[in-house]
């Protein structure tokens, strides 16, 4: 029987989790929401609850379970298993590993999400690169470096916080009390209030109809859906928030130059029509100007799955 790991994607809106195997293929996957106005104790409850399920869903037992990752938001203690700081939960010095261990009796590695799913991108696409990076496009926009096969961490667990680098000085004030950080323009909650703005300028954009058919909820692909069948507002806040995400991404390749950047979360599943337009943008404002090999810039493979099967990975380090 192949080992067998837990990978949790702790998010601001749901926890999912999964059984991964030795090789990263996820073999159950399950997620609750996260109601994340809750004590970081309940949270966990519901963490062990829902691997638990997924332990029976797989039939296996927990005996077959190896050892458990946590990708959480904030600034990871990981050698600790400590959130020091996540905005969005309410985390303040909370102990992770040890709550979980409560309920399963394994190691359990505990690391910052963006860090989890860039993890899980490089091991599922770039394991032969020196330096890789993963820009994660959610409810924020998280980042995660992976240098010469280890997550890049800093000396304090803080580092690849890239959704905080200002891109607009004053800009939109962010959740993390800054103004005008990246993660204000290019997360996706930033281009479901671009959008709304839009539909509110423009009542004949097609947008207005996609909404209606969807329960009247704008999502991160309301723009995206009506600019493909050629509605000109949409189109033009796709093209404003490519220029944000492209700004972005220049930033990154200018600082570390990475043979590989890959484009994860839900919207990177709109594929090319949203790298290619980053990548031209690069290919003209980044700053070797293509003198130099350029970034191969490429949407993500694992997409929702990569903060699950990160953190499993991060798991598997802990015990090998």
């Amino acid at each position: 029987m192949m080992d067998m790991y837990i990978g949790i994607d702790l998010g601001g809106t749901n926890i999912a989790a999964g059984i991964v195997d030795e090789n990263g293929k996820i073999v159950a996957k399950d997620s609750t929401p996260t109601l994340s106005s809750r004590s970081y104790q309940e949270i966990v409850k519901d963490m062990a609850d829902l691997s638990f399920k997924l332990i029976e869903k797989a039939e296996i037992s927990i005996s077959d379970i190896k050892a458990a990752g946590i990708g959480t938001p904030g600034s990871v203690d990981a050698k600790n298993g400590v959130v020091y700081y996540a905005n969005n939960l309410n985390f303040k010095n909370t102990p992770l590993r040890e709550e979980l261990q409560k309920y399963i009796n394994v190691p359990v590695a505990v690391e910052n999400d963006a860090n989890a799913a860039a993890f899980g991108e490089y091991k599922a696409t770039g394991v032969n690169s020196s330096c890789f990076i993963a820009v994660t496009l959610g409810t924020g926009v998280g980042g995660g470096i992976v240098i010469n096969g280890e997550i890049f961490r800093g000396f304090n667990g803080a580092a690849g916080e890239v959704g905080h680098t200002t891109l607009i000085t004053d800009g939109i004030l962010c959740s993390c009390g800054k103004k005008g950080c990246w993660e204000a323009y290019a997360s996706v909650t930033a281009l479901i209030r671009q959008t709304k703005v839009a539909i509110e300028k423009h009542p004949e954009s097609l947008m207005v109809e996609i909404v209606k058919k969807n329960n009247n909820e704008v999502s991160g692909r309301t723009a995206f859906d009506a600019a493909k069948r050629g509605d000109g507002a949409a189109q033009q806040v796709v093209d404003q928030y490519v220029r944000y995400v492209a700004d972005g991404i220049t930033d990154m390749i200018n600082i570390f130059q990475p043979e590989i950047l890959v484009i994860s979360g839900g919207i990177s599943r709109e594929g090319e029509y949203l790298v290619k337009p980053v990548r031209e943008y690069v290919k003209k404002n980044g700053y070797n100007k293509g003198a130099l090999p350029m970034t191969k810039i490429q949407a993500a493979t694992l997409l929702n799955d990569a903060g699950i099967v990160g953190a499993a990975y991060a798991a598997e380090l802990l015990v090998k």
